[in-house]
């Protein structure tokens, strides 16, 4: 039989494959008749009147336009991608050749944003697909390719006079204070002349068509890589809340000041962009689908979670400890005693408190009644968690989220609170599904419940680990590096994932 371990990385690689930009690509997007051509997308029919042109910006954009231009042959008349730096030499060093263009493609690439941060060649970029939609007519069409990570940085054109580097001071200012990734993408789009809807204004008149890969919980349209095609939710007011909950408002350039005073209270209407179709080809929803598929294939019970599960690391962390422990409980026909109760008690709370949009938790511990000892059970999860980082070790969210279920399990373990736990084996992984978790090449981790223990036994210390937010270096000391989750890079990006496996002894 193939250990858990196997099962939850071939369920990652699976989840992973449904999402690969060429792939996905080529699953929604037809060029069809030779007299009056028109694209299709996802059945939609787009007429192509005169031109077509195609702007890009983001992580996975790169093999999304390859794939693009295969299909699109000599209908494309021109196309600008902005990609992160680097991108083309890594992925050629991977051997992925079908993530790169042709040598003669009539599409531009430029590599910009190192570290995930704008810079001057990420500005040279979003101004030459500024120009592009400035001179389009209403005869013309742009396809428009949005990858969430990185799409943000790869797109930045701040509304004079602010400088790049004052916007970039602001949003580092406010991701060191804990900021969401949402509140920083609204403050971004603020001062942007292509966020918020501003690329699909520019290119009115002609027929704008979005192809997006979403790396936000719920795809909202205008919070993917800054919404440059969608109407935007939000006003000059939602920015100004931000920047107070976070201390920051009287310490502002001035530029800033005067955008911001200057700017309209009110979004622009949703009406103005009956020229525009958003249509999100692949979501971190789309992933846990086919993982799920693949794992009732491998026999097991399998169940989603949520596609967005976020908050803090050590606190879902808790709640995943607590849905082993319960289903630990089940394995033992336990459920229904005492600890059962209570177990069922503190999760609903914590689920309260985490605020997880779509988790439906009351009626997931219902599906969770009917599973016995019979069949191995799989639970699946994705979303992004944020790390309070205290430490000034070296790791990623998803091996801090291992490490810390690993932590968990073992308390639960030596307090005797769940005996059951010896009863059954158990599994957690949690990766990144663009194959990099944080500032390392691992793309996260693996844990069971004896992690801690055989840790101890090689002279590692789990919560020294912990407190510094040395993950990696944990991971890569422990066990010869055989928990890390590495995948290379995926040329993709939806958020994370996160499996749990159980079945009995």
């Amino acid at each position: 039989t193939m250990s858990l371990r196997e099962h939850a990385l071939s369920l990652f690689r699976g989840a992973l494959g449904t999402v690969r930009p060429a792939p996905m690509l080529r699953r929604a997007l037809k060029l069809q008749g030779d007299g009056s051509p028109q694209l299709l997308v996802k059945g939609q029919a787009f007429p192509l009147k005169r031109d077509l042109y195609l702007v890009g910006f983001g992580k996975a954009v790169l093999g999304m336009a390859a794939a693009a231009e295969e299909i699109l042959g000599d209908h494309l008349t021109r196309g600008i991608i902005n990609v992160p730096l680097g991108i083309q030499e890594s992925l050629q060093r991977a051997g992925m050749q079908e993530m790169l263009l042709k040598p003669q493609s009539r599409i531009q690439v430029i590599e910009g944003a190192k570290n995930n941060l704008p810079d001057a060649e990420a500005l040279k970029g979003a101004v030459a697909i500024q120009k592009l939609a400035e001179g389009l007519t209403a005869d013309d069409l742009l396809l428009v390719l949005i990858s969430g990570r990185g799409g943000s940085a790869l797109l930045p054109a701040p509304i004079p006079p602010i400088l790049l580097e004052e916007k970039e001071k602001l949003t580092k200012l406010l991701a060191s204070r804990g900021a969401a990734i949402q509140e920083l993408n609204i403050v971004r789009k603020t001062l942007s002349v292509l966020k918020g809807g501003g690329l699909a204004q520019l290119a009115h008149p002609a027929r704008v068509v979005s192809l997006i890969l979403s790396d936000v919980i719920g795809d909202p349209l205008d919070i993917i890589a800054s919404g440059p095609t969608a109407p935007s939710s939000h006003s000059v007011q939602d920015c100004l809340q931000i920047l107070t909950k976070y201390n920051l408002l009287h310490s502002l350039p001035k530029s800033v000041e005067m955008v911001l005073s200057s700017s309209p209270t009110k979004p622009t209407a949703p009406e103005n962009y009956s020229h525009v179709s958003n249509i999100i080809l692949g979501s971190n929803r789309l992933a846990l689908e086919e993982a799920r598929r693949q794992a009732e294939g491998l026999g097991y019970a399998a169940l989603v979670l949520s596609a967005a599960v976020q908050g803090e690391v050590g606190r879902v962390a808790t709640l995943y400890c607590q849905l082993i422990q319960l289903l630990c409980l089940a394995f033992s026909s336990l459920a229904e005693g005492p600890l059962g109760d209570e177990l069922r008690g503190n999760l609903l709370q914590l689920a309260a408190e985490l605020q997880i949009p779509g988790l439906h938790l009351e009626e997931f511990l219902q599906a969770l009644r009917g599973l016995g000892p019979d069949r191995p059970v799989c639970i699946l999860a994705g979303g992004e968690t944020t790390v309070q980082l205290q430490g000034t070790g070296k790791g990623g969210r998803n091996q801090e989220l291992a490490l810390r279920v690993g932590l968990g399990l073992h308390k639960a373990q030596a307090t005797g609170a769940s005996s059951p736990q010896g009863r059954c084996e158990i599994l957690f992984l949690s990766g990144g599904t663009d194959g990099q978790d944080g500032p390392t090449e691992a793309a996260g981790a693996f844990c069971s419940p004896g992690l801690v223990a055989e840790a101890l036994q090689e002279g590692l210390d789990v919560e020294a680990f912990l407190r510094n937010n040395d993950s990696y270096t944990f991971f890569s000391q422990f066990q010869g590096g055989h928990h890390l989750l590495v995948t290379g890079l995926t040329g993709t990006n939806v958020m994370d994932i996160q499996a749990i496996l159980i079945r009995a002894m």
